[in-house]
Parts: C-alpha cells; structure tokens; sequence
C-alpha cells in the first residue's frame, strides 16, 4: 500500500468525512516577520478552569491561552485546513504505525530544543492514569494506553523516539484520521522543565508556540507577548496579546462599543438583533463547528430505565428549536438534527431517529405521562444548569417556558456563578439536574463530536453514559479506510445516540463576534475563535 504523507507547508488533503467542508490552499501561507511594534491586543476571555498545561486544557478559556504559547505538530487554519508546523512528514504505510519527522531548528521559549521525545515524554505524561490529565482519552488509540492501571506508552512500544527527530506512533487499529488530531492541545510537547515542576509550570508554561506568557492575573487577565524564537507560520503580527477575564458578556460587549475592547469572541444575546449594524462590518456571524446539547446526567434515577427514556424524549419534544433561535438568537443559531456541525464533512440530516428532535407537543405530554404511570414523580421541578458569566439563562428561560407549558411541570434555571465553579460542579457529578453541553471542536472531523462526548470513560463525557454497542461502533468507524465508509459507521453511532439520548442536541452555534477600529486583520476560524496571531493594531 502506497504511504500516506503529510508533506511540509502543504494541507492534508483529507476529503468526505474526515476533512472540513471548506477546503484549504494548497500551501500554506508564508511567515512574515513580527510586527513586535505594534499595539497590545486586548480580547475578552474568562479565567480558565484548570492550570495551563495541554493535556489539562479542555475548555475554551484556558484553551485560547494554550494554542498560542504552543504549537503542535500540525495546525489548523480558518477554514479547518492542516498544515504542517513541527512536523515535517507524517507518514504510515497502512494507518497504524505512523513515523512522524520533525523540522529542523525548533526550540521552546526557554531555549531548549524541541525534539522527538518531547512530544513522546508529553505524550506519556497526558496518558498515565496516576496523573489524572483532562485529555488522557485522547492518547486511547496508541499502544500501551489503559484506563484501569497506571501505564506507559513508550514502555509498552506504543511511542518511540528513534532520534531526535524521529518518533513512531504505533495504534492498537488503523486509524485513517489520525494527523488531523495532531494540532490539538493533547498533543503538543513538553520542555524538560516541565517534568522537573509540573504544578509550577501549570501557572508559568513555557511553550514552543506564537507567544509567550510574560504574566497570568488570576480572574483578571494573561498577557502574552511574541515568541521571538518561533519558526511557524503563526507568526504573530502584533506586540501582544491581553486576555481579559469576564464575568458576563455585556460587560464585554459594551467595552468594546466603548473603545476598551479589541475583540469579543461572543456576542450577547441582548446585542444579537442589533450588533451588525452596531459594529458597522467589524463582525462576523458564521456557521461554526460548535453545538449546544441538553446532557442528562446517568447519576439521576428519574432520567434512568424505560421511564427515564420516555422523560427524556418527552423533554426533547417539548422544546421548540425552531421559535427559540430566531426569537431569543436572532437568527444566529440553527435547529439542531444531529450531534455533529453542518461544517463539518459528513454531516446530514438524515439520521435514523432524529424526529425526537421535533417539536411536538402532544407527543411530549403524552411520554411525560407514560413516564408517570411506570415511575411517577408527582409534583417534580426540573432543574437546567449553566454557568452566570455568560448569556445562557435566557435561553434556559425559554427552554423552561416550553417544558412548563406542554408538560405541566416547574422548570428553572440552576446557575454557577462562574464558567470554572460550573465546570468543577460538573466534573464532581453534583449538578441537580439536566446541564447545558456546549462543545467546540477540536479538529475537524466527525469522531470529535462523539467519542469524546459519549465513548466510555472519555474525559468530555460529562454525563457519565456508557454503551458498549456506541464504543464499537466508534472503534468500528475509526477503523475505516475510506472516508464514505467512515461516514455511514458514524452515522449509525447518532442513530444509537439518538435511541438512548445521552444528550438532547439543541442548536448549532455561530461565531458570533465582534471587534473595535482599533484593530484590522481579523478573523474567526472554523472552531469560532478569533485567529489571534494575524491581528493587527496601531500603537
């Protein structure tokens, strides 16, 4: 079998399910050197949950931070092309054991160099059960990984670093979307330093990326300035970068309507009807890789058995999709009908039962009270949690005002009054109710809107489900080798998805951002994060 390469400065050239819809350049765009003159950018962030090490890192706070001191193996533009940045080649002659060459003259930002065991060491520390790293179920594919004892992937033969520019990735099962992972926060290397200090490395990272952290204010903001030594193609265009922490998004959109404000990555909902025009051509509103579901947690008994399917689909019935994004989104938000993004390749919305996504009334009462003849509740409130700090509860209002109204029971909004306590309150299983689940994707294929959410054991699969007949599926989908095939084994895990409702898929999001006339050069990618390095501003 002929080898499969990702060649240097070129976009992977993926097609059908495992590659974005809007196809990349060919090449890659050329560096141009820093505009290390130019003016700091301020942009509206919140405090991440978690200390600023990668494989710690799966929310978007501390994310923004982390792929800008870092860079990967490959990385991915606006459109969701990948394109080489460490790597030099990534090859594999059948989708399992892959030799992955990395560039010459890469260092991290402390001087020491960045070599095949950096990313192997990274690799085998995100991995190891004993270190309880957010992102281990990432590293799931590669030989020697287990998640009931303490392992080691290089140990096991599953990472070798041959030399130093030399590292071989040897998977339990071919793996044809494997490259397109490799730009996620999961898989970036580590400098010695780390392994000397990792809780005093979590709050000082030393990266290999775009920027630099030069300081980190707790709950108010991180600086970051350009890595002089950074040989990408990220290559910053301005002096810095301010990331201000937030506690709800007026504040920051009304900054940025004042001039304190470069950029906001979310609009508020109260701005939806009126922030084009605001902004005068200085926003976006974009299809995004980004969905909002309904969890329901496992550990709730009146969401368990033949009672808790029916209370389950008779919520999802009750929730009309289709009034709540226009009235409450203006438009910026699209009925949901899978589990997946239309963005990405693959997706369609013909997934055998996904008419309980449907709006349906006298369905929901009529499932809700089947649901009460087998296991009844009597007078029952359903709690519907999200964090305060950002625009969810007006949503969740008109959420609540639908299930009231067609299933005659209390519905409220339980909030957190901040993203981080939300996140550690549904991390420890403690959330009372239902709990909104937005998901950004990592990379831009269709396995990351479902394994990582609902395969067993996976860091994101908040909701504690598991199903064996899902995990195979799963296993059976990332082992194709065609795209098409891939395509039709994914869509028969949504339809499994759909049989149990792990979640209750709401909508898909827009990037709906914003920035000021202090700044041009602005962009939001695919994932709906500004694409911070190729912004400019006057001093």
């Amino acid at each position: 079998m002929t080898s499969r390469r990702l060649a240097a400065l070129t976009a992977l050239g993926l097609s059908g399910a495992l590659a974005l819809t809007a196809c990349a350049s060919d090449a890659a765009p050329e560096a141009s050197p820093s505009s290390a003159s130019g003016g700091i950018v301020t942009v509206h962030n919140g405090e991440p949950q978690n200390p600023l090490i990668p494989t710690m890192t799966n929310e978007v706070n501390g994310g923004i931070v982390v792929q800008n001191l870092f860079a990967g193996l490959v990385y991915y533009d606006a459109e969701g092309g990948v394109h080489n940045e460490v790597a030099e080649s990534i090859e594999s002659p059948d989708n399992q054991t892959w030799t992955i060459t990395i560039a010459d003259g890469w260092t991290f930002s402390d001087g020491t160099p960045v070599t095949a065991e950096s990313f192997a060491k990274a690799w085998d520390y995100g991995a190891a059960l004993d270190n309880k790293q957010s992102l281990s179920y990432f590293f799931e594919p590669i030989t020697g990984f287990s998640y009931d004892e303490n392992t080691s992937l290089i140990e096991a033969g599953g990472l070798v670093a041959e030399d130093d520019s030399t590292l071989v990735v040897s998977l339990t099962q071919p793996e044809s979307d494997f490259p397109i992972r490799l730009g996620y926060a999961a898989f970036f290397p580590l400098p010695e330093s780390f392994f000397e200090d990792p809780e005093a490395f979590g709050e000082a990272p030393v990266g290999n990326g775009p920027y630099m952290l030069e300081s980190w204010e707790h709950d108010s903001s991180i600086s970051l300035v350009p890595n002089p030594d950074y040989t990408g193609q990220r290559t910053p265009q301005n002096a810095g970068l301010e990331l201000v922490a937030y506690t709800d998004e007026d504040s920051a959109y009304n900054d940025l309507l004042g001039g304190e404000l470069d950029i906001i990555k979310n609009v508020p909902s109260s701005a939806f009807a009126t922030f084009e025009d605001e902004l005068e051509g200085r926003s976006v509103n974009q299809p995004a890789a980004v969905i909002q579901v309904l969890t329901v947690p496992e550990w709730l008994p009146e969401f368990q058995g033949e009672a808790g399917l029916l209370r389950r689909q008779a919520v999802s019935h009750a929730i009309d999709r289709a009034a709540i994004t226009e009235t409450i989104f203006s438009g910026s938000r699209t009925p949901a009908t899978d589990f997946t993004s239309p963005v990405i390749d693959g997706w369609t919305e013909d997934i055998p039962g996904n008419d309980v996504l449907d709006y349906d009334a006298d369905l929901a009462a009529d499932l809700w009270a089947q649901a009460e003849a087998i296991a009844p509740l009597g007078d029952y409130t359903l709690q519907i949690a999200s964090n305060a700090d950002s625009d969810h509860q007006t949503w969740v209002d008109a959420v609540c005002n639908n299930i009231r109204t067609v299933l005659a029971i209390g519905c409220e909004f339980f909030p957190y009054p901040t993203f981080d306590e939300y996140l550690d309150a549904r991390d420890s299983g403690s959330v009372p109710g239902l709990f909104r689940g937005g998901w950004q994707a990592d990379y831009p294929a269709m396995s990351n809107f479902l394994g990582p959410i609902y395969g067993t054991g996976a860091g994101s699969n908040d909701g504690q489900w598991s199903n064996a007949d899902f995990d195979a599926k799963l296993a059976e989908a990332s082992g194709a080798t065609e795209p098409e095939e891939a395509v039709e084994l994914y869509m028969e895990a949504e339809a499994i998805l759909f049989e149990n409702l792990p979640g209750i898929p709401l909508w898909y999001n827009n990037a709906t951002g914003g920035w000021a006339d202090t700044v041009d050069d602005v962009a939001f990618g695919w994932d709906s994060d500004p694409i911070l390095y190729q912004v400019t501003k006057s001093e």
